[in-house]
Order: C-alpha cells, then sequence, then structure tokens
C-alpha cells in the first residue's frame, strides 16, 4: 500500500515510536527516517563529555540531518515516517536549558514551527502507555521521560494545527492495533 503521506511520530522516549515509525514505513511502503541520537548513542557516544554548547549544537546537527532526510524522502517517494519531528528537536532545545540565548531560540523556534507545517500528521504517543526498557541508550528514569513529554505536548498544542495532531489513545497498545489506528486516521491523505 503505497501512499505519499509526511508523518512523524513524536513523543518521549519509550514510547514506542521506532517500533510504530517501522511498521508504519513498511506498510506504506516509504522510507523510515530513524531518530540521530539514537544511532549515535548505540554506537558509542558520550553526551555527558559535551559541553553544553557541544551538545545543543548537537541537537541543531540533528536536527539538520533530519529535514535534510525528510527533504530526500519526499523528493524521491513523495513521503516518508519520521522517528520524531519538528516539535521534538524544539522541545529538546527547551527541555536541555538552551533558552537563554533568546535570538538562538526564537530562530530555532521559527525553523520548527516552520518545517512542522510541512508535515501532513504528528502522532503523538502517550507517555507510561507502555514500559520504559533501560536498553542503555535512553534514559530509564520515567520522570524525567514524563517532564520531557509535558513540555513537547504543550509545545505542539501552540505550535501545530490541530487537525494535524493524533493523539494515540493509551489503551491503544499492541503494535498492530497502533498501526491500524493511525492508518484508519490517515487514509484519506
Amino acid at each position: 500500500m503505497t501512499r505519499t503521506v509526511r508523518i512523524a511520530i513524536s513523543g518521549s522516549a519509550g514510547t514506542g515510536k521506532t517500533a510504530l515509525g517501522t511498521a508504519l514505513a513498511k506498510r506504506l511502503d516509504l522510507p523510515f527516517i530513524p531518530e540521530g541520537m539514537r544511532e549515535r548513542l548505540a554506537a558509542g557516544l558520550d553526551v555527558h563529555a559535551l559541553s553544553a554548547v557541544q551538545f545543543r549544537d548537537l541537537v541543531v546537527e540533528l536536527y539538520d540531518e533530519a529535514q535534510a532526510n525528510m527533504t530526500r524522502a519526499t523528493a524521491a517517494h513523495g513521503g516518508f515516517v519520521a522517528d520524531r519531528g519538528p516539535i521534538d528537536y524544539l522541545a529538546f532545545w527547551l527541555y536541555y536549558g538552551f533558552a537563554a540565548d533568546l535570538a538562538a531560540t526564537e530562530t530555532f523556534a521559527a525553523r520548527t514551527a516552520g518545517d512542522a507545517a510541512g508535515l501532513d500528521v504528528t502522532v503523538v504517543l502517550p507517555w507510561g502507555a507502555i514500559p520504559l526498557i533501560a536498553d542503555g541508550i535512553r534514559a530509564p528514569n520515567p520522570w524525567r521521560q514524563l517532564h520531557f513529554q509535558a513540555l513537547f505536548e504543550g509545545l505542539v498544542r501552540t505550535r501545530i494545527e490541530p487537525e494535524r495532531l493524533l493523539w494515540l489513545p493509551a489503551d491503544v497498545l499492541a503494535l498492530s492495533d497502533r498501526e491500524a489506528w493511525v492508518l484508519d486516521r490517515t487514509a484519506s491523505f
């Protein structure tokens, strides 16, 4: 089933973004755009060894990389399924305390809002619906993940039009049910 749709799967770590995104991309015959940070952490990146400036630059680098991948996938395939969307990166920017530089924050916020407008839909996965697994990649502290999720949800409510947001219910747990839920709600794209 090939459809030209641009979907971001969003939310805190451990909510099932990668599993759902991979399944949807396969089902829709579209490229899956993985999260760059996850790849770097799996390859051995120690974010604690980075200075605040280096970490901020890494967030921008990851954002630029994701946007370039989305642009290429749209040009080549008409769409994609991405593990994270633009507003996730704005949430990272704010969560990690980079807002002290007002000009840089305003510029980054404007970029993310503009790029989020290029998505057909952002699927927000619920915090705490599935158990958080300590896999050595993501932070296993559920309260840190809730903190990020609360910030992220506040941002998407103000930065993305409601008709382009899908809030996956917390009681839709099985991967096949999550996939069917999203496919049913994006069938018109």
